[in-house]
């Protein structure tokens, strides 16, 4: 069997949780496509769309979504959380809840709410060893929505999603997860947390490109998010350019308002062949095996203390620490010069191997780390 991925042999790749790199099958994919393009155009445009539902159905599955209707291509989680934040059409006095530390996107865009009269509650997540309850504490009859990552991008902190939809459905309030750091790493039930909108890009777990975002929207208030974009693709009849009337899709290709990412299309559903090969269950154990492994490596360290919680139920595929010898950018430089992907973020150096990464990689990287002065 070929092996998945073919890195440079001088690269640990640790990173996964920013940029992730590209399986064999993802590259072929592309190359592929480049040459179809170049020697044929568009003629074969009829199965580029097959491959487009085809990535549709994959995703769907990946979230447990009740149907590939419910899933739409956009360019960005960004912009995916922007369809909700002004689809909503909020009013003045209404609030809506996210923590302090979520990664930008899903925090501005909330944020930026406030000239319209909206509040932002914004929580401490660690402040307690609850932050579930706290966050639902501080929900009210004037909340519209909580935001939340399913994992934090900083520290790799998990929350219990069921526990947090289920109160969320109770109340009549939208439950919004940004599940970029959790989809393609580990499973993901759309039904089971109650969510009414999901979103990630593909270019970190998923292992394909940039610029190209699941989103997911609950079939039941499909309808309560209104447009602010408008184009030929989000109609009921994308094809008959010569109609004079038009109506909204009624399906997710409502949010999706031009012409469809084909490149990445393609680049996404070779990934999906990797992951549903392997199996989401499988990756999910060796993922956060790999986790367990750097905790435990990290507690041997003579220098390494970490950021990240170790209770196995916040566990995900994020662990950050840093050194008691070296500043954490000077350590993530010094690591990001021999080879050692990985990010600076969180106060440490943040490591996110996949489960292709083995223990062995893992545990020179651990290494090198703890005798860097």
């Amino acid at each position: 069997m070929p092996l998945p991925f073919t890195l440079d042999s001088q690269i640990i790749y640790l990173n996964h949780a920013a940029i992730a790199p590209w399986p064999v099958t993802t590259a072929d994919a592309v190359k592929a496509f480049a040459q179809e393009n170049q020697l044929q155009g568009s003629k074969n445009y009829l199965g580029w769309l097959e491959t487009e539902r085809l990535l549709k159905t994959r995703l769907a599955s990946l979230v447990n979504a009740e149907s590939s209707n419910e899933i739409s291509l956009l360019k960005s989680t960004s912009e995916a959380l922007s369809v909700v934040a002004y689809g909503l059409d909020c009013q003045p006095g209404d609030n809506v809840v996210i923590f302090k530390e979520e990664f930008p996107s899903n925090r501005i865009v909330w944020e930026s709410l406030k000239k319209l009269g909206v509040e932002v509650r914004e929580l401490e997540i660690h402040a307690t060893h609850q932050a579930e309850a706290r966050l639902l504490a501080s929900c009210d009859a004037n909340t519209r929505l909580v935001s939340v990552s399913s994992v934090q991008y900083a520290d790799g902190f998990r929350l219990d999603l069921n526990l947090i939809g289920e109160q969320c459905r109770a109340n009549d309030i939208l439950f919004c997860v940004d599940a970029i750091q959790s989809i393609g790493a580990m499973k993901f039930d759309a039904q089971a947390c109650h969510a009414d909108f999901v979103m990630a890009d593909g270019h970190k777990w998923m292992l394909g490109p940039e610029g190209l975002a699941l989103f997911y929207v609950r079939a039941e208030i499909r309808d309560r998010l209104k447009l602010n974009q408008y184009g030929w693709h989000m109609t009921k009849h994308p094809g008959e350019f010569d109609r004079s009337s038009w109506e909204i899709s009624d399906t997710g290709t409502r949010f999706e308002c031009g012409s469809p990412n084909m490149l990445g299309i393609h680049a996404l559903n070779a990934s999906m062949d990797l992951i549903l090969e392997t199996g989401i269950d499988e990756i999910e154990r060796k993922v956060l095996s790999n986790s367990q492994a750097m905790i435990e490596l990290i507690d041997r360290a003579d220098n390494l203390s970490l950021v990240s919680k170790p209770e196995t139920d916040r566990l995900s595929g994020i662990i950050t620490f840093n050194s008691s010898r070296v500043a954490s950018q000077d350590l993530y430089e010094k690591l990001m010069s021999r080879g050692v992907m990985c990010a600076h973020r969180g106060g440490g150096v943040r490591f996110s191997p996949h489960f292709y990464n083995s223990a062995e990689e893992i545990e020179k990287a651990i290494f090198m780390a703890d005798s860097m002065d």
